[in-house]
């Protein structure tokens, strides 16, 4: 068939790269002009913000429907798609538009003879951003682009200003931290991102719902803090004239159920920790922590295993590899993530990438700082204890280096207040980290339920806050009086969802995955 749709040559970049017919005028301007043709709009009786507009099917339904239509070839399937008018081109009485809605991108062709004069010149003449609601029958032109031939359209929303630059979309990192939405509008990637993030949170408690897990809530507002090394945010509470804290983990509380017989809980909501920024550190963040009784660390490594497999298939399905117009250049590897993870113990991974043997130093922070230091290793030394100097070895010497997806398992029980001793390697505990990417992602315990032993680690504890550690755990004699009642044998995983959606979308910073991340 032969028609106005080939008329006009139509090449992807320059759909892209238009700009609105205001040209370089100064933003005053810009504003201004839309602002007259909103005034236009409703002199003409043209309600500029509706109400609804119902019956709206996503882009990608529609690419989906017809992805194998060839050159020319017609279809009599209708469809009201809806969404931000991206681009415009055209002349005489025919006209192609492009329409983005957060699944995809479709072109609209529009024609005088069958919109009528009025409502053709009423189409053309809305700007680039406005959100538009059409109904159109599905087609390709000659060059074998899917489109919509324009039956009737709505103005859903007149925008009032300009959007980004289409060539180059919102590069600059503060405006699209500072504005995500217009990082949103401008930049497909930048959708897929948070549509494979969303994936991952569903493909999450899918998992967990269906292995017979109850989701819970537990307060945010705190009387005491605790489940983590970490300082709290503090807040006062008028009506209880108390101080409240933001909760630094959910794990207490939780276990808590497990003494009151929920034995597979989980929650999955924000934490926060008052401490620095980084590209693995926002002090508000998502964490999903599950629990299950009758289990143990190493249960919970095969679970982790499949909860991960399943949130690299949501992602790639989510947000394909390669898709048009924002996809991923290379796909997740299945592969890579179906398969038992690799596992080191914490002294072998600490061994392998920095040669010194932490465990032959137990306890001796004096040998410890000496090793490191004809290692040339760059650690400060300066203030900090044995447990630090080991975890600084692990987190700043080894984990860049795990690139794989990999467990480290068997920690000094000096990093781990809350985990049941090994059953076998005097003054080890039952826990691991989980690494990709070069950062942690989760961490799991085989938990420790003897309330007397518990009671004593949070006496260690409290010996640490009082020689200066501001990141020790406090007392909680309310959690202990729930153990006294009695814990099952249990695991118990936290599983950093920001990290995971930044491991499995292959994005640098935390930033990158969080809304709205916090900023200097």
């Amino acid at each position: 068939m032969t028609g106005p749709e080939d008329e006009v040559p139509a090449p992807a970049p320059e759909r892209e790269a238009e700009r609105p017919p205001q040209g370089d005028a100064p933003e005053s301007e810009l504003l201004a002009a839309r602002r007259a043709k909103l005034e236009r709009l409703r002199a003409a009786g043209v309600d500029p913000f509706p109400h609804q507009y119902p019956g709206v099917v996503p882009i990608a339904e529609v690419r989906a429907g017809h992805a194998q239509l060839g050159p020319g070839q017609e279809t009599d399937a209708a469809y009201r798609v809806a969404g931000r008018l991206a681009a415009r081109r055209g002349q005489g009485g025919a006209a192609f538009l492009d329409l983005v809605d957060r699944s995809g991108r479709i072109q609209l062709h529009a024609r005088v003879d069958v919109l009528g004069p009025e409502r053709f010149e009423r189409l053309v003449e809305l700007d680039l951003g406005d959100l538009v609601g059409v109904d159109g029958v599905a087609f390709a032109t000659r060059r074998g682009e899917l489109s919509l031939r324009v039956e009737d359209f709505t103005l859903l929303a007149k925008s009032l200003r300009p959007p980004p630059d289409k060539r180059h979309g919102v590069t600059d990192v503060e405006t699209r931290y500072r504005r995500r939405e217009l990082d949103l509008m401008a930049n497909a990637d930048t959708r897929g991102v948070f549509r494979a993030r969303a994936a991952t949170v569903m493909a999450i408690r899918r998992y967990l719902d269906r292995d017979g897990f109850i989701e819970v809530e537990t307060p945010v507002l705190q009387p005491l803090y605790g489940g983590a090394l970490a300082r709290p945010f503090t807040t006062y509470h008028q009506a209880l004239d108390r101080t409240l804290y933001l909760r630094i983990a959910s794990e207490l509380y939780l276990k808590r159920l497990l003494v009151g017989g929920l034995e597979r809980v989980y929650e999955m909501g924000k934490d926060f920790r008052n401490e620095g920024l980084s590209p693995k550190h926002n002090p508000e963040f998502t964490m999903v922590e599950f629990y299950e009784a009758y289990a143990d660390y190493l249960d919970a490594a095969r679970r982790l295993e499949a909860v991960v497999a399943e949130s690299v298939a949501s992602v790639e399905e989510a947000w394909p590899a390669g898709e048009a117009g924002g996809g991923r250049t290379a796909p997740v590897d299945p592969e890579l993530w179906g398969k038992p993870w690799r596992r080191l113990t914490l002294r072998e991974a600490i061994v392998q990438y920095t040669g010194i043997d932490v465990l032959e130093h137990r306890g001796d922070r004096e040998r410890l700082v000496e090793a490191i230091e004809r290692a040339h290793l760059g650690l400060p030394v300066e203030d900090r204890t044995w447990a630090h100097l080991v975890d600084d070895l692990l987190s700043k010497r080894v984990e860049p280096r795990l690139l794989e997806p990999t467990l480290i398992l068997d920690y000094p029980v000096e990093l781990s207040p809350f985990a049941k001793a090994h059953r076998s390697e005097p003054g080890l505990v039952e826990r691991w980290e989980a690494f990709a990417a070069g950062i942690e992602i989760a961490n799991a315990f085989t938990e420790l339920n003897d309330p007397d032993e518990q009671r004593a680690r949070f006496e260690a504890q409290r010996r640490e806050a009082e020689s200066g550690d501001a990141e020790a755990q406090p007392f909680d004699e309310a959690f202990l009086q729930a153990l006294e009642h009695g814990m099952p044998p249990s695991a118990g995983v936290g599983l950093g969802v920001d990290r995971l959606a930044m491991v499995l979308t292959g994005r640098p910073s935390i930033r990158e995955v969080v809304l709205f991340p916090a900023l200097r």
